[in-house]
């Protein structure tokens, strides 16, 4: 099986354990991989035999921003779901970081990553 995979998603959105993280929001980077066979779209060379990485990407943000979140497991489960749903893929792997988390200590992000597989995959 082959991937397809679109790295450093970057987005704005208002998820968060606490209610002031909600109010003033977050930077997020997203990376998505999906399970897809390749192999008519490496001899047909044509973009509807594979997925299109720039609607993936377009997808990630628009779920990403559509609702808001308690936990990054949620909003990566969300995107995981969406990603299945829009594409015929058979698995897709989602990291959510979430960049400079608001914690006692310094650290360039915090995330999940997450491993779901289409029905029937």
């Amino acid at each position: 099986m082959d991937t397809v995979f679109v790295e450093a998603i970057e987005f704005h959105a208002y998820h968060g354990a606490s209610d002031p993280e909600q109010q003033v929001g977050h930077r997020y980077r997203v990376d998505v991989r999906v399970r897809i066979d390749t192999s008519a779209a490496g001899r047909s060379d044509a973009l509807g035999d594979t997925v299109d990485y720039r609607a993936l990407a377009a997808l990630v943000v628009s779920e990403g921003r559509a609702e808001r979140h308690r936990l990054v497991e949620a909003l990566a489960q969300r995107i995981a779901d969406a990603v299945l749903a829009a594409f015929p893929v058979q698995g897709v792997w989602v990291r959510v970081t979430k960049i400079a988390p608001p914690m006692d200590v310094m650290c360039g992000g915090a995330g999940v990553e997450i491993e779901r597989v289409a029905s029937g995959g």
